[in-house]
């Protein structure tokens, strides 16, 4: 059953992934790598309110796990993150890093704040 919950969760996650970098770019022309750092954020925003409210179980599966763990992304950050090495823009990767770092740990102690 919670393998099902996470399957589901996830099957919300991912699809709004793209849609909000997709919106993102098409709105505002903003860089595939503005979209990744959104996502990243709102889904550290997410399951910091999650944690903070003493979810768990089958709803920390759904929410947490599933929906959570597929809105943000690692994988395609290490991506961009390879990429502007790969094109010699290391200050863009440091700069991308230090984002992704300050603003998610910042989402995520929000959320956790709001409701414990």
């Amino acid at each position: 059953m919670t393998a099902l919950l996470v399957a589901l969760g996830a099957a919300v996650g991912a699809p709004l992934r793209y849609a909000v970098n997709h919106w993102m770019r098409e709105r505002w022309g903003a860089t595939p790598t503005a979209g990744t750092l959104a996502v990243n954020v709102i889904g550290s925003l997410v399951l910091g309110v999650v944690v903070g409210a003493g979810v768990d179980g089958s709803r920390l599966a759904l929410v947490g796990t599933g929906f959570c763990g597929s809105l943000t992304t690692f994988s395609t950050l290490a991506l961009e993150l390879q990429d502007a090495f790969g094109d010699e823009r290391p200050r863009d990767a440091v700069v991308n890093v230090l984002l992704h770092l300050l603003l998610g740990v910042g989402a995520a102690w929000l959320g956790w704040a709001l409701t414990s």
